[in-house]
């Protein structure tokens, strides 16, 4: 018998099976290639936790996956962490189809340990769950979502101590606890009376909310007699039918911004999504309804979380009175110059301002000029998180985080991306432009002006199953072997392959250095003219991206020299496929 039919036999079989899983299981019974794709593999947990489609089965998510990954991290904890019982673990959920159980199953897990869960009583940004696990020293997080997937996705992320997402070192241990669990099926679990009877549960009110909203109203950069008066700045603001809402509003309202308009359609929890093709600020067409909204109301800017909140889009007023979407990293240039132009100026040269590898180098040209530091790190806002905690010990001091996925930190109190945090500094920033005649957009233009006009661009090709793992690893493999001497006419000054930690210097005879990041299978070549070009396999989908970026007299220039650069390393594939 295949192993897939042990497993699904396994499954069909079991006497106690969830009823409504056992209802899914016997709707599939005729349709082989469905229950091969639910009983193939297990469901992989990755570098922050594991994501998927819903249903029954070892490689969907249900309430056996969540029990298993809880059992292995339950048992993770007891070995690595102090107090554990004590101290207990956070746990947060989004709007999609069976958060808030898998919230409670988590616990019903922990419980069984005799770990305390400290449960939210509704469902919370990511962001804030990063936040209550410092506020409440909890030995970890689990924040239940599947950010911006499709609404059959579900998901289950993990959180050290510290409030960041958990590194590839922690992941690793935990899987290997996860895999000590043989029967998913059999993972034992208290019921939540038992939990609430001996005190292994506590729901979570407004007490969290309250002391985050209190950090939130501190990052200002506000006079203080400027946050109590009344703003003409006209905002719309959509939640997504994600889980902002409330702490938007609410964090507006402390910064005295009186014009919000919020896109009604959207303003409600929703785990279809219904009104979005996709509920992700990087997709435009998630800004339909809020221009829409806009144009009636005259606002002076957008803003758009995503379901879980810890990412943040951003449309504004153009010339021609229609809205023009930000990218991240135009509107991460435009949030880094505003906190450093309104920082004070004597505690620069200590600030750090951290950037993925992949985030524009606008971004290091702007913290250059004010006298901070810049730090790159590998791709995902865990090593921003990461390299935080490093600075609680190296006295170094966190300004702000960024990458161009639309993800930002201005302040360490979360140690996640914040799109609350960012949605507050992104009105006061249009309010500050404004008062000073100007548009974001000509506020950007102002610093290209000063910097150079930095574009940056990604294309991603998909190439699926077995045979496609082969040729996303023959494309790096083969880039590795013969590294690329130019781009598109663009020299290459320096090699950086993250996978053997090694940075070559061209034309210094090849001088090689050592790079202080974590492995990953990724290559990043910088060419001259503070140009780039960066390959790497997506670490969640069959996919292997390119990244570049450019900087230009003009924007016409680097529009030509951004697309010049794209169709020379699609050649550069294509020759190897």
């Amino acid at each position: 018998m295949n192993t897939w039919k042990k497993a699904y036999e396994k499954w069909n079989t079991f006497d106690n099976l969830d009823p409504s899983l056992k209802e899914n299981l016997k709707q599939m019974k005729d349709d082989q290639a469905a229950l091969e794709d639910a009983f193939y593999k297990e469901l992989t947990f990755g570098t922050g936790g594991m994501r998927g489609v819903l249903g029954p089965g070892v490689n969907r998510m249900n309430i056996y996956t969540i029990r298993k990954a809880v059992n292995g991290l339950a048992s993770y904890l007891k070995v690595n962490c102090v107090n554990v019982f004590d101290r207990g673990v956070v746990i947060a959920y989004d709007s999609r189809y069976m958060s808030q159980e898998f919230a409670l199953e988590s616990a019903k897990v922990l419980g069984s340990h005799g770990i305390k869960a400290h449960v939210f009583d509704q469902l919370h940004p990511t962001p804030v769950l990063s936040f209550a696990v410092r506020y409440l020293g909890a030995v970890a997080g689990i924040m239940i979502t599947a950010s911006h997937n499709p609404p059959e996705y579900n998901g289950f992320k993990v959180y050290n101590e510290d409030g960041g997402q958990i590194v590839p070192d922690e992941a690793a241990e935990i899987i290997s606890h996860i895999g000590q669990t043989e029967n998913e099926l059999t993972v034992p679990v208290l019921e939540k009376a038992v939990l609430e009877d001996k005190d292994l549960l506590n729901w979570i009110g407004s007490e969290i909310d309250n002391a985050y909203l209190e950090q939130l109203k501190q990052i200002s950069k506000l006079r203080k007699e400027e946050i109590s008066t009344d703003k003409s700045l006209s905002i719309v603001f959509t939640p997504l039918h994600g889980t902002s809402h409330d702490l938007v509003l609410k964090g507006l309202k402390q910064l005295s911004f009186s014009h919000v308009h919020v896109v009604e359609e959207q303003a409600m929890p929703d785990p279809e999504f219904s009104t979005v093709e996709s509920p992700n600020p990087e997709e435009h067409q998630a800004f339909t309804l809020a221009i829409k909204k806009g144009m009636k109301v005259d606002a002076d800017i957008l803003i758009g979380t995503d379901p879980d909140a810890d990412r943040l889009g951003v449309a504004v007023r153009d010339v021609d009175d229609s809205y023009t979407v930000l990218t991240g990293n135009q509107l991460g240039a435009l949030l880094l110059d505003y906190i450093l132009s309104h920082s004070d100026q004597s505690l620069l040269p200590n600030s750090r301002v951290l950037k993925t590898i992949v985030t524009t180098e606008l971004g290091r040209a702007i913290a250059t000029y004010y006298g901070a530091k810049t730090i790159d790190t590998l791709t995902g806002f865990k090593y921003i998180g990461e390299k935080i905690h490093q600075f609680d010990s190296s006295g170094e001091t966190f300004i702000f985080g960024f990458e161009e996925s639309y993800g930002y930190l201005i302040s360490s109190f979360a140690r996640d991306k914040d799109a609350v945090q960012a949605a507050m500094m992104s009105c006061e920033m249009a309010h500050y432009w404004k008062e000073q005649g100007k548009t974001l957009l000509e506020a950007l233009d102002g610093i290209y002006e000063k910097h150079g006009y930095f574009q940056e661009g990604m294309s991603a090709l998909t190439l699926k199953g077995k045979e496609g793992t082969a040729k996303i690893a023959a494309i790096m493999e083969d880039v590795r072997k013969n590294p690329l001497k130019e781009v598109a006419g663009f020299k290459v000054e320096v090699m950086e392959d993250y996978a053997t930690g090694k940075r070559t210097i061209f034309g210094d005879g090849n001088k090689q250095e050592n790079m202080d990041l974590p492995n990953e299978n990724a290559l990043k070549f910088v060419l001259e003219k503070n140009s780039w070009v960066c390959l790497r396999p997506s670490g969640t989908e069959p996919k292997i991206k390119c990244y570049y970026g450019v900087c230009e007299d003009s924007k016409e220039a680097s529009q030509k020299s951004l697309q010049s650069l794209k169709q020379a390393m699609n050649d550069v594939i294509n020759q190897v496929i």
